[in-house]
């Protein structure tokens, strides 16, 4: 077995979801959830099918952000993993509702850090162990980054 780091590519302003699911429906069921999320959302959308023709499975409102969600699936190469590269929404939007598609068994990540994909792979085919989600800390907050950081999430709508 071999352990391989996989870079995910975005476009700067977007964000990333990845996580895991179970049956080739995923592709639709996602889509619907987040449509029915945020009207107007713009996002790409790739699943990575196990079995049969192992096909990246693709789907989005915008086809950039679809292309480019579909070639990071076929870099990644994990069976039942998807990716959804969001353009003008958050993960905070539509999070739930990816998590209450059924055939979806786990996140790894949503985020707009630089993510690199954990990889095992074998002879038989890859899997994500994880992901690197931005960088590691450098301290732990003081009193100042903690009003920062209130003020912030106050100033951008997420706390009252």
């Amino acid at each position: 077995m071999e352990l391989k780091t996989v870079p995910i590519q975005r476009p700067e302003n977007a964000n990333v979801i990845l996580g895991q699911s179970h049956f080739i429906k995923t592709i639709e069921d996602i889509h619907e959830a987040l449509v029915s999320a945020v009207p107007g959302i713009r996002f790409g959308l790739a699943f990575c099918e196990a079995s049969g023709p192992c096909l990246v499975r693709h789907s989005g409102t915008d086809p950039e952000l679809e292309k480019i969600a579909a070639a990071n699936a076929l870099s990644v190469g994990a069976g039942h993993s998807f990716i959804v590269i969001l353009g003008n929404a958050f993960p905070i939007n539509v999070l739930n509702a990816i998590k209450a598609v059924p055939e979806v068994c786990s996140i790894f990540c949503a985020t707009a850090n630089p993510i690199q994909v954990v990889i095992a792979e074998s002879g038989k085919g890859r899997a994500i162990l994880g992901v690197i989600d931005g960088e590691s800390p450098g301290a732990i907050e003081n009193d100042s980054d903690i009003a920062n950081r209130r003020t912030f999430l106050r100033k951008i709508g997420y706390k009252a």
